[in-house]
């Protein structure tokens, strides 16, 4: 079953659901707040490691942490 990232639009908070893909675009509402919230891609990190044992990361090398979309730590509440 897919996890799902979600933000509110009205109170910013941020917040996952683990839903089956057939209620993937059914709507949610903000535990927070309970006003609407919209869907946002998901940012996630890949590792592997070698024969010797060092893991390397093999995706989510951009600039931000592994749980974040921001381009820079600035922008965090």
């Amino acid at each position: 079953m897919p996890l799902y990232e979600y933000i509110c639009s009205s109170c910013d908070h941020k917040f996952e659901l683990l839903r089956p893909m057939s209620l993937a675009d059914k709507g949610v509402s903000c535990p927070k707040c309970h006003n609407s919230v919209r869907r946002v891609p998901s940012v996630f990190a890949c590792f592997s490691k070698s024969a010797e044992g060092i893991a390397s990361q093999v995706a989510g090398t951009g600039p931000s942490c592994a749980s974040c979309g921001a381009s820079s730590c600035d922008t965090c509440h």
